[in-house]
């Protein structure tokens, strides 16, 4: 039995990593942030921060479409210094994808953090310790559970994706026909069997997920500082 098209596939998981990454890299910073601030703004960013939990795909696809687009000063600097649109193109997905799955990375972090309490984060100033070494040898460490949550929920988040994707890439091959995109065309072009086996991957694939999450959680509850 022949399978369909891995392009999709192998595409989808490129995303998916690379969104990942960064999203770690940049939801740090806001998390710590929405832990310990005092600031009256704290209530708006986190709201910000959570829209696209409850924000219909399309119409977060709608404007970063626009927000992408070569007409807007993002894109029309980026068409200026690379040559290339945000828009159908792997970047523009990428740049999507983050601002999609941002709630699934900053919510185990700023939770996580929280735990920690600043107790810790003072005993290690004691010690002289700077507050980016406090950070990387005191609250990494005991936020790695949150991490380990934020990764894999943003990767499993940006896996899934399709009305975001649809909205900005389109649905070129090899460079924005994702996972979600192919199930949708072969389901068009009543391509039933690929179709079943796509989704009954994806169907696997998030249940383990889940799975994945929920048993870490049980075996390293949260410590708090």
């Amino acid at each position: 039995m022949a399978f369909p098209d891995i392009g999709p596939v192998w595409l989808t998981l490129q995303l998916a990593a690379v969104t990942t990454v960064i999203l770690i890299i940049l939801a740090t910073p806001v998390a710590w942030w929405l832990a310990f601030t005092r600031s009256r703004a704290k209530s708006a960013i986190e709201a910000i921060t959570a829209l696209p939990l409850v924000l219909p795909p399309t119409v977060l696809g709608f404007y970063l479409l626009i927000f992408l687009s070569p007409t807007s000063p993002l894109g029309g600097l980026w068409v200026e210094v690379t040559g290339t649109t945000l828009t159908f193109s792997f970047t523009g997905l990428v740049v999507a994808s983050i601002i999609y799955s941002l709630p699934f990375a900053v919510q185990p972090l700023q939770v996580a953090f929280e735990g920690i309490g600043r107790q810790q984060m003072e005993a290690a100033a004691t010690l002289r310790a700077s507050p980016l070494d406090a950070f990387a040898t005191v609250a990494v460490p005991l936020a790695l559970r949150g991490y380990l949550t934020a990764g894999v929920l943003s990767f499993a988040h940006t896996i899934g994706e399709f009305g975001v994707v649809l909205m900005v890439g389109g649905n070129i091959p090899g460079e924005t026909k994702v996972i979600s995109v192919a199930i949708y065309e072969h389901v068009e072009t009543i391509n039933y069997r690929d179709a079943h086996i796509l989704s009954a991957g994806l169907l696997i694939f998030s249940f383990l997920v889940l799975f994945f999450v929920y048993a870490v959680n049980r075996r390293f509850p949260l410590r708090v500082g």
